[in-house]
């Protein structure tokens, strides 16, 4: 597969090739070769060159955050296996939305209410993951219809924190 990142603003090309836990890549032209296992949802466990790294990847509005390390990355990326709606990509999410938790955490900070309208990109709530705080993003403009989650209530992966209409 090739890909064409921005990570933290910075374009680069990544070709992947994948043979069971052998993942090999190509970064800007330059082979490297990684043992990959994914230990849970979100979480990998990757070998690179005898040293041990885990990496939590969690989705973020318009890309992937990832955390290696205590560092943080915003990657963004087109997948070409996606179609979009006419050419410009810049066309908020369609219907009513849910707003899934992307990691097991604690919500720290409502930013929003039940009625509440909303433009895309708006923060909804602050959720604490990893010793992080994260925003969460309306992926649309429209009205908070429930808001399913409280200040301090810990979360699952997967669990709906608010509903968009």
């Amino acid at each position: 597969m090739n890909l064409q990142l921005k990570i933290n603003s910075r374009t680069r090309n990544v070709r992947i090739t994948r043979a069971t836990s052998r993942t090999e890549f190509s970064l800007d032209g330059q082979g490297v070769a990684a043992d990959v296992v994914e230990l849970e949802s979100g979480v990998l466990s990757v070998l690179l060159a005898g040293a041990v790294f885990e990496v939590r990847v969690a989705p973020a509005l318009g890309g992937v955050r990832i955390a290696i390390d205590g560092h943080e990355y915003f990657v963004e990326y087109e997948d070409p296996r996606q179609w979009r709606r006419g050419g410009s990509g810049s066309v908020g999410a369609q219907g009513l939305q849910s707003i899934t938790a992307p990691m097991p955490g604690k919500i720290v900070r409502l930013l929003v209410k039940n009625g509440d309208k909303v433009e895309q990109g708006q923060g909804l709530l602050i959720i604490e993951a990893m010793k992080m705080q994260n925003e969460i993003k309306s992926p649309k403009e429209g009205i908070v219809e429930k808001v399913a989650v409280a200040e301090s209530q810990p979360v699952n992966a997967g669990e709906v924190l608010a509903v968009i209409a």
